[in-house]
């Protein structure tokens, strides 16, 4: 039994005539007319009382009456729950941020997104470069955030794959401005407290190619604790257990207000690429503005 059906019943029910009903039902009366023939050869009875006038429902008709009405408004509410879903579904873009970028710079970059398109619903995950990328490429995320430096593996260029570089930050050093004493204490016996990353991560690798084998000699790095976050890594740093590599952007608002200081005038830092990555193909139109909205606000 279709929608429109139990609607033409009703309509014809509570106008008591056929010419008025095809009036509010938007059709002639012939259309009208064939209609409910038709729902009466469906059913397989008549359902109104033609002798009487106004135009009555059969009284069997007329004890299912409630029933007809609940289910109408049944059938309308999923109607308009599923254009919902599909509405929501349409304007839902899943991004995959990089643990450094999703506390740093991700929050900006989206801000310029849905101010331009306030339809448009993001999902964020945060999560390491190698889990961003496979979202990415098991199709869970529409949309990867992530650092990259040249030379680094892992290398992403691919056919099946679109990168554009959005933006630069720095990979800097930083030490709590209140321990600069207990800094300057352990150079001087040639000893590096650090906050280190594990091997298998991103900036892991990054600290083993690039800042670790370009230490001033005879410094001499020393591990106090190791994590995966650099949000810890910048909590650790700030209390003074040792020296931190984090992204600059993400130490900037501590620097400036001083409880963090930039040693970067004494030890290695390394730039980082902020590159936005999706599959190539065909786009859903919600994913397509977040990804032009992501290079314009890179000025691209």
């Amino acid at each position: 039994m279709r929608l429109e059906w139990l609607e033409d019943l009703i309509a014809v029910a509570e106008t008591g005539s056929f010419s008025e009903a095809a009036e509010r039902r938007s059709l002639t009366q012939s259309a009208f007319s064939r209609r409910i023939r038709q729902i009466e050869d469906y059913v397989g009875v008549e359902l109104f009382d033609r002798s009487r006038k106004p135009v009555q429902l059969q009284r069997t008709t007329e004890s299912q009456r409630d029933r007809i009405l609940q289910i109408i408004r049944t059938l309308r509410q999923l109607v308009a729950d599923l254009r919902s879903g599909s509405q929501m579904a349409e304007n839902h873009v899943v991004l995959a941020s990089q643990h450094a970028l999703t506390t740093s710079r991700t929050p900006r970059l989206l801000q310029g997104v849905l101010a331009h398109h306030d339809s448009i619903s993001i999902r964020l995950r945060s999560a390491n470069f190698d889990d961003c990328y496979g979202q990415l490429l098991s199709r869970k995320a529409d949309i990867a955030l992530v650092y990259r430096i040249e030379g680094i593996a892992p290398e992403v260029e691919a056919d099946y794959l679109e990168t554009v570089e959005v933006g630069h930050d720095r990979l800097i050093p930083v030490h709590a401005a209140a321990r600069r004493a207990d800094h300057l204490r352990d150079r001087a016996m040639g000893l590096l407290p650090i906050v280190s990353y594990p091997d298998a991560v991103f900036l892991g690798q990054v600290m083993n190619l690039l800042i670790l084998p370009n230490l001033p000699q005879p410094l001499q790095a020393v591990q106090r604790v190791e994590t995966a976050l650099t949000l810890a890594a910048q909590e650790m740093a700030q209390v003074g257990i040792g020296t931190a590599w984090i992204p600059h952007s993400l130490a900037r608002d501590r620097i400036a207000e001083g409880s963090l200081i930039d040693l970067s005038d004494e030890l290695p830092s390394c730039e980082l690429v902020i590159t936005a990555m999706r599959l190539a193909g065909p786009k859903r139109r919600s994913e397509d503005a977040v990804w032009t909205e992501l290079l314009s606000e890179a000025g691209i």
